[in-house]
């Protein structure tokens, strides 16, 4: 009881009883974690740069322009361009700042989404001319409070022929005070009268290694213990998009219980385990048909979906053609996937990869567009598996027309320790033949045109690179060479004096040919008698081709 000890009262009034405090509402962590400053925008280096060097210079534009996918932060840079553009600093004293500073009267409002002269429109549901009537009618009055009145107008593509065409004189000259903030999923749809008066930015997507550090980062402030694996496979499959990687963290926690593990993220997205795609890879390549069905009938008892695998495949696919053509794997993949991709790189030819390219493309459209999935994959991988027997078109016209065959592109195997060797030329231009008949028709070409050889001693053999080559050039050489000839060589890179290219020797020949045909009487009566003619081509024969220039 409370005693009231006021004069001439003597009440005795109840005591209030304590209210609870309320909770605050749960919010997303897309949401929670919405960039407040440009610092926190992350992958959007250019853009953060090119607007600040305009604020700084005042050079603002009067429209800007934002496209880019889903959630790389069109929304909320149009914020930020906003707080920008109308910070007054904490003193009250401050102008345009690509630093706002997140205390002033308009930062606050902005942020929460009250300030009354930053108008956000969404333009899917608000498409026609009327709506777009009342921003023109609106933007002749000034700002209440802010230096500036801005207009965002999300997914601006929305809007119809005719509202566009309303908006189109005022956003070309509109009042000083206003600026008006598009953005678009959908570039294509806007008129080109629109972005020929607007500034355009195009938002990229973020990479993966940078949304992984940003997921990394939530996950600690929201005292979450989550496995690197496991926010790798949420950076890959957001795609690029914060937003959507975000979402999947959310979900991946409340699965977890406070813990994301790669478990979890594997069985929560419907990804295949990879070291099992590429088991089911390298028995696909070997053509053990009754092992692949089997592994297949695992992955889908275990409720992977059958597109799934086969992306999955792609994927590892993918990696082998970057080491192959010497680009190397992606900072995502864990050591035993580049070593995967290494070792399959130089098991597999080019056109074998672009062979099992082609049909895994093929299978994954018969996937999504077949009754039962799990049955095309099947048939997609069977047919895989046949494939790797069948010579390629070139060495079957070749027989239809009654040629000899040199040998048809070889199965995605190695070859056979027992198969009959070809026998060793013995100079190094006969090696490049050699290698051309084959089949190994880049390899030759880059030894034909860029290599300069030191020391030709099969089985040993000294190169000098005229120009920069894969990481696993020499690997690929090797592998090749022994398929054919059926002996280990000992490849060397070396610094030493080389001989010029095969195609610089040619060249050479060529020019002493010429030299010599320009040295013929005839040939030097028929120039002093044309001095304007000169000599375009000749053959071998001597036939020679004398044209007036």
């Amino acid at each position: 009881m409370i005693e009231d000890e006021s004069p001439g009262l003597g009440l005795d009034l109840p005591e209030a009883p304590a209210q609870p405090l309320k909770a605050a509402p749960y919010r997303v962590l897309a949401r929670k974690y919405r960039p407040q400053t440009f610092h926190e925008l992350i992958g959007q280096d250019a853009m953060v740069t090119t607007l600040g060097n305009a604020i700084a210079r005042d050079r603002i534009a009067h429209a800007f322009l934002l496209t880019g996918v889903r959630g790389v932060g069109k929304t909320s840079t149009a914020r930020l361009v906003a707080k920008a553009l109308n910070c007054i600093g904490a003193d009250g004293q401050g102008g345009p700042t690509i630093e706002p500073c997140g205390v002033c009267e308009h930062c606050v409002a902005i942020t929460d989404g009250r300030h009354i002269d930053v108008i956000e429109m969404d333009a899917a549901s608000h498409t026609g001319v009327d709506d777009v009537r009342e921003i023109i009618e609106a933007v002749r009055y000034a700002s209440v409070s802010a230096r500036y009145k801005i207009y965002i107008i999300d997914e601006v593509h929305m809007l119809s022929k005719s509202a566009f065409n309303a908006l189109l004189k005022t956003l070309e000259e509109p009042p000083e005070h206003v600026k008006f903030l598009f953005a678009t999923t959908e570039v294509a749809k806007v008129p080109v009268t629109v972005l020929s008066r607007t500034q355009r930015f195009d938002l990229r997507r973020i990479p993966a290694d940078k949304l992984i550090e940003h997921f990394a980062e939530i996950a600690r402030l929201e005292d979450v213990q989550a496995e690197p694996e496991a926010l790798a496979m949420i950076a890959r499959a957001a795609e690029g998009s914060a937003r959507d990687g975000l979402s999947i963290l959310d979900q991946a926690i409340a699965l977890g219980s406070g813990n994301v593990t790669a478990e979890q993220v594997r069985d929560m997205l419907g990804l295949a385990d990879r070291g099992r795609i590429r088991r089911l890879l390298q028995q696909v390549l070997s053509g053990d048909a009754s092992a692949a069905l089997t592994e297949l009938d695992e992955f889908y008892a275990l409720g992977t979906d059958a597109a799934s695998l086969l992306r999955g495949l792609m994927e590892e696919l993918h990696s082998a053609t970057r080491v192959k053509a010497g680009a190397g794997v992606t900072a995502l993949q864990s050591t035993e996937q580049r070593q995967s991709a290494e070792e399959l790189a130089g098991k597999l030819s080019w056109a074998d990869i672009h062979r099992l390219w082609q049909m895994l493309l093929k299978g994954l459209s018969d996937v999504q567009i077949a009754p039962d999935p799990q049955e095309a994959a099947t048939m997609a991988l069977l047919r895989l598996i046949h494939a790797a027997d069948l010579p390629d078109p070139a060495a079957v016209l070749t027989r239809l027309s009654g040629e000899a065959v040199r040998g048809a592109l070889p199965a995605p195997t190695r070859p056979s320790p027992d198969s009959p060797s070809a026998k060793i030329p013995p100079d190094f231009a006969g090696l490049v033949a050699l290698l051309d008949e084959h089949g190994k028709r880049v390899i030759a070409q880059q030894l034909h045109d860029q290599i300069g050889l030191v020391r030709y001693a099969p089985p040993e053999l000294a190169l000098k690179p005229l120009k920069p080559l894969g990481a696993d050039w020499t690997r690929e050489l090797d592998a090749a060479l022994k398929g054919i000839t059926g002996t280990r060589w000992q490849i060397a890179i070396s610094d030493e004096t080389a001989q010029p290219s095969l195609l610089e020797q040619e060249k050479m020949a060529e020019e002493r040919v010429r030299a010599d045909v320009l040295a013929e009487p005839n040939v030097r009566a028929v120039l002093e008698a044309f001095p304007d003619a000169s000599l375009e081509s000749f053959e071998p024969s001597d036939t020679l081709d004398l044209k007036g220039t």
